[in-house]
C-alpha cells in the first residue's frame, strides 16, 4: 500500500502549495475552534445572505439590485439609473480605491481574510462541504496515499457533485442580478433554448467557480491576485497584521517537564506544535514573519490560543498586532499616510454622495430642431424645439411642460402632459411663434418640466432667434 507523501516544512522563499519539482501540493487546513473563526463564520453567513437576497428583496417595485445591462437601466436600492448616470461610477470607484488604501494601511489584509468573495465562498461553503464528506484533515491526508476504493470513489462523486451544485447556485444568483429573480425563473423554466446567451454565461461562470474552488483555491490569492504583492507598498510598521511574537516565543521547543535530577530547559512559549502551520489555508509558517501569502484570516491565532490554554500560558503568542507592536514599540494609529488616505476617501465619498443627492429623478433636455434656426411666415417668426424626457423614477410618472416668455409669444405644445413608465423616454415638439417686430430678438424664455411623482421641477433656458429688428 502506498504511503502518504511526506510533508515538507513551509519555506519563506517557496510557495507551500508547490513541491520543489513544481508539482501541485493540495493543502488541507486543519479544523480550528476559537473566537475569530466563530466571528468569521458569522460574517460569511451575513455576506452570503446579502448576496443571495439582493435580487430577491423588492424596493420600490424593483429588486434591490437589478443591473439590466441590455436595456441600459439599473435599479439600485429604490433608485433608478440609466447610461447617462454612468459618470457617478467614477466617484464610486475612486471611493472604493481610496477605501482599500485606507483599510489596508490601518487594518492590513482584513478584507482578504474576512470579506473577499474568494474567502467567503471557499471557507463558508466549499471547505465545510469537503470536511462533511471527506472528514477532518488527518483522514484526508491518509486518503491521499491510498488506492481508489468504492467508498473513496463514492465520496469523491458526492463531494464534487455538491461543489458543482453550489457553483450552479452561485452562478445563477449572479445572473439574477442582471436579469432579476423573476426573469431568471422564467429563463430556467423555458430551458436553454429560450435564453441561450444567459444559459451560456451561467454555464461559463459555473465552470469557472468549480475550477477555482475545487482545485485552484489558494492559488488565486497567492498567484493571480495582485493585492498581496501590493500590500508591502500600502502597509507600514503600524498596520495591523497577524504576527508571531518571537521575543516571547523563542527559543521554541517541545514542552518538557522538570525532573528531580534535571531542571526544565529554558525555552520560549512556542512549543513547536505546528498547529499554526496546519491551520493556515495557504500553508505558510507565520513564525517566519510577515509573508505575501498571509490572508490575515486569524486561523493560526485560534489554533495557537487553544494550545496556550492547554499548556497554561497566556494567549497572544500569535495575535493581531503591528510590526512595531510585535517588536515591543508603541503602535501609532494616526500617521501621515493614514490621514492622507482618509482625506482622499472622504473627498471621494463626499463627491459620490453629492452626485447622488443632486440627482433629479428624470431627464429633461431642450433641443433645437436641426436645420433652419427660425422660420418667417405669415408675419410671424417661429422657432421649433424638442423636449426630450426620460422618467428615471422607479414608478410611472406624469410630466407637465410649461413655457414662460413674452406676452406676445404664442406657444404651441401638442402634448403638454406626458405619462411615462419607469425609464421610458419621449420627445415632445414645442413651437414658439412671435409676431414679427412685436419684440426685440433674440430673447430668452424658460421651459419648465414638473414631475408629479417626485415633485421636482427643472427649468431650462432657451434662446429665441429671428431676423434682426429694423432700425428706427
Amino acid at each position: 500500500m502506498a504511503t502518504a507523501p511526506q510533508q515538507e516544512g513551509p519555506r519563506i522563499d517557496q510557495l507551500s502549495s508547490i513541491h520543489a519539482d513544481g508539482s501541485r501540493r493540495a493543502l488541507h487546513p486543519s479544523d480550528v475552534r476559537g473566537r475569530f473563526i466563530t466571528w468569521r463564520r458569522v460574517a460569511f453567513a451575513v455576506l452570503i445572505a446579502i448576496y443571495v437576497a439582493l435580487p430577491l428583496i423588492d424596493v420600490g417595485g424593483h429588486p434591490a439590485v437589478h443591473l439590466d445591462v441590455a436595456a441600459r437601466r439599473f435599479f439600485l436600492f429604490g433608485a433608478t439609473y440609466n447610461a447617462q448616470d454612468f459618470w457617478r461610477v467614477l466617484f464610486l470607484c475612486t471611493a472604493l480605491g481610496f477605501g482599500l488604501l485606507f483599510v489596508t494601511a490601518w487594518l492590513g489584509r482584513v478584507w482578504c481574510g474576512w470579506a473577499c468573495p474568494q474567502t467567503v465562498f471557499l471557507e463558508g461553503l466549499y471547505r465545510p462541504l469537503e470536511r462533511l464528506i471527506d472528514g477532518p484533515r488527518e483522514r484526508r491526508l491518509r486518503q491521499e496515499g491510498t488506492s481508489w476504493t468504492v467508498g473513496r470513489v463514492a465520496r469523491a462523486v458526492v463531494k464534487h457533485g455538491a461543489w458543482l451544485g453550489v457553483s450552479l447556485l452561485i452562478a445563477h444568483a449572479a445572473l439574477s442580478l442582471f436579469v432579476s429573480a423573476g426573469g431568471l425563473v422564467s429563463m430556467v423554466a423555458g430551458g436553454p433554448s429560450a435564453a441561450p446567451v444567459a444559459f451560456t454565461w451561467a454555464m461559463a461562470v459555473t465552470g469557472a467557480l468549480y475550477f477555482n474552488f475545487a482545485w485552484f483555491r489558494e492559488q488565486l490569492c497567492v498567484v493571480v491576485c495582485p493585492y498581496g504583492r501590493l500590500q508591502s507598498a500600502m502597509q507600514d510598521g503600524d498596520s495591523l497584521i497577524v504576527g508571531y511574537d518571537a521575543r516571547r516565543g523563542e527559543p521554541r521547543g517541545r514542552l518538557l517537564k522538570a525532573l528531580p535530577t534535571r531542571p526544565a530547559p529554558l525555552k520560549g512559549d512556542c512549543v513547536d506544535c505546528r498547529k499554526c502551520v496546519t491551520a493556515c489555508p495557504t500553508g505558510i509558517d507565520i513564525r517566519n514573519g510577515l509573508q505575501m501569502e498571509c490572508l490575515a484570516c486569524a486561523q493560526c491565532i485560534d489554533a495557537c490560543d487553544e494550545v496556550m490554554d492547554r499548556v497554561g500560558r497566556p494567549r497572544g503568542l500569535i495575535r493581531y498586532d503591528s510590526l512595531n507592536g510585535l517588536a515591543g514599540q508603541p503602535r501609532r494609529t494616526w500617521r501621515p499616510r493614514l490621514v492622507l488616505y482618509a482625506v482622499l476617501l472622504l473627498a471621494s465619498v463626499g463627491g459620490f454622495v453629492w452626485s447622488v443627492a443632486r440627482r433629479i429623478p428624470f431627464e429633461a433636455n431642450l433641443l433645437r430642431f436641426q436645420g433652419t434656426p427660425y422660420l418667417v411666415e405669415a408675419g410671424s417668426v417661429r422657432n421649433q424645439f424638442e423636449v426630450h424626457l426620460v422618467n428615471k423614477n422607479p414608478e410611472e410618472s406624469t410630466f407637465s411642460i410649461t413655457v414662460r416668455g413674452p406676452p406676445s409669444a404664442q406657444v404651441v405644445i401638442p402634448q403638454a402632459q406626458v405619462r411615462l413608465a419607469s425609464l421610458e423616454s419621449f420627445r415632445v415638439p414645442l413651437f414658439v411663434l412671435v409676431p414679427q417686430g412685436s419684440v426685440e430678438v433674440p430673447f430668452t424664455f424658460l421651459v419648465e418640466v414638473a414631475d408629479s411623482a417626485s415633485g421636482e421641477l427643472k427649468r431650462m433656458e432657451a434662446r429665441f432667434l429671428g431676423p434682426p429688428s429694423p432700425r428706427r
